[in-house]
């Protein structure tokens, strides 16, 4: 049995209080003394709290403290918790405050230099939160109940440049954190169609007597992949599209939200996709236009030519109306 597994075997079997002595030990998990001693200091070393006691009534056991204590974790994984709960507060999670609790806990079972080391290594990450109305939080928190209990619930909602807002009674399905902004999947009873809100645009929201029944394995991320394939103006054929670029232009290309779901490979220089030829012409000249000379369209040749005919015309437009 490998190391850890031995480690964490010995540690189940003194969690339930009792004493046990390193040849109990030894015996159990078929390793010699001296080995069941180099554990019981790695266990130590780990957060713990193992005591080993010498005499008659001597034996290993593990402080009462530890037994609300989770399992232990290395350096990284502390840190790796932390920073998960700074990008979870950052994004307006809607159970971060339970996160600071859980953490709590685990800080509450950690040694004096393993606190102090894990506020080193985690000192040097801070994710900047969005600003977002409060609201949005319990939103996020209503929304997700409503979704698994299966009650409908009543929003007024207010559309980008709208001036008023919209009441309208809809059944969550699901939430989505996407570029930045928290979207719930709701099935909109007024337009008897599935659509997709964005929470800080709610601005009112209450539950219904009313329930529905989501459909069976329905995923928001699978959803947002459904429209964006939608989108697609046919099935075939595909062409590979290589584009090259600088880190930033490559991230914005990649971050499209259409272009996105057709990424197959991506390096810091350049970016392959799989679309489908009428889209790849329709829609993708105009947009790589945008980004000027901060990429380069290495394949296909018919692409490079769309866009060099539409530069082309763009030039020969603004030439005519020169003074």
């Amino acid at each position: 049995m490998a190391k850890w597994d031995n480690m964490l075997s010995m540690l189940w079997m003194l969690r339930d209080g009792r004493k046990l002595t390193a040849a109990q030990i030894a015996d159990q998990l078929e390793i010699s003394i001296r080995t069941v001693y180099r554990y019981i200091d790695a266990l130590g070393a780990s957060g713990v709290p193992v005591v080993a006691e010498s005499g008659h009534d001597g034996g290993i056991r593990i402080l009462d403290s530890f037994k609300e204590t989770p399992l232990f974790f290395n350096a990284l994984e502390l840190k790796a918790l932390v920073d998960a709960y700074k990008f979870a507060q950052g994004a307006g999670y809607p159970y971060a405050e339970e996160l600071v609790s859980a953490l709590k806990k685990v800080e509450s079972g950690l040694q004096e230099d393993q606190l102090h080391e894990l506020s080193i290594r985690t000192g040097g990450l801070d994710v900047i939160a969005t600003a977002r109305p409060p609201s949005v939080v319990a939103w996020l928190r209503d929304l997700e109940q409503a979704a698994e209990s299966g009650h409908t619930v009543r929003i007024a909602y207010r559309k980008a440049n709208a001036e008023q807002t919209d009441v309208r009674e809809v059944d969550p399905y699901g939430l989505a954190y996407d570029r930045g902004e928290w979207y719930a999947v709701a099935y909109c009873r007024r337009s008897q169609e599935t659509r997709t809100f964005r929470v800080d645009r709610i601005e009112k929201l209450e539950p219904t007597e009313a329930r529905f029944e989501k459909p069976a394995r329905f995923s928001a991320s699978g959803y947002f992949r459904d429209q964006s394939e939608q989108a697609r103006d046919a099935d075939g054929p595909l062409a590979v599209i290589r584009i090259e670029g600088g880190p930033d232009a490559l991230n914005a290309v990649c971050g499209h939200w259409h272009l996105r779901h057709y990424l197959t490979e991506r390096t810091d220089r350049d970016a392959l996709f799989l679309l489908d030829m009428p889209t790849m012409n329709k829609h993708l000249p105009m947009y790589l236009m945008t980004f000027g000379t901060e990429i380069r369209i290495k394949e296909p040749v018919e692409l490079r030519r769309r866009v060099r005919e539409l530069a082309s015309r763009i030039a020969a437009h603004y030439e005519d109306g020169a003074d």
